[in-house]
């Protein structure tokens, strides 16, 4: 789902990126979230055009996948720090529920399931629906 979740946000903007595991200190912490969509301007490079090793800020879209024996309340509060540092959207993915938890500044907490279109930031040209992110967990040999 992971990687899946990279292409398609990748191949939908030229102004963000997708990058998975990226390292993001602000407010007093130092989060991995799954994957963090950051615009590409906000990434600071070094003289030889390589990102920075500290990422000071939060991910403009953090996303996060619930793993099997993670507690839900410690990604969740991760989330709303995100927030409150100034991440425009979160989504927690829950693959035991099939159901996505949108989180969203100033707004209340969404849950999405089924065809339902999932948001995603503006300068991204993404339509999909939690129905289909959970029907990339079903493998699929290629031919």
């Amino acid at each position: 789902m992971q990687k899946r979740l990279l292409g398609a946000i990748d191949d939908s903007s030229d102004n963000y990126t997708a990058l998975p595991e990226f390292r993001c200190t602000f407010g007093g912490r130092s989060i991995v979230p799954d994957i963090a969509v950051i615009a590409w301007n906000r990434i600071q490079l070094n003289d030889r055009e390589e990102p920075v090793d500290d990422f000071l800020e939060a991910p403009s879209w953090a996303i996060e996948i619930l793993s099997p024996k993670q507690q839900a309340t410690r990604v969740i509060d991760n989330l709303l720090h995100y927030l409150q540092y100034g991440c425009q959207l979160g989504w927690l993915l829950d693959p035991d529920d099939y159901s996505v938890l949108i989180f969203t500044p100033q707004r209340e907490l969404q849950i999405c399931r089924g065809d339902r279109a999932l948001p995603v930031l503006d300068d991204i040209h993404l339509t999909l629906t939690a129905e289909q992110v959970f029907a990339w967990l079903k493998l699929q040999q290629r031919s």
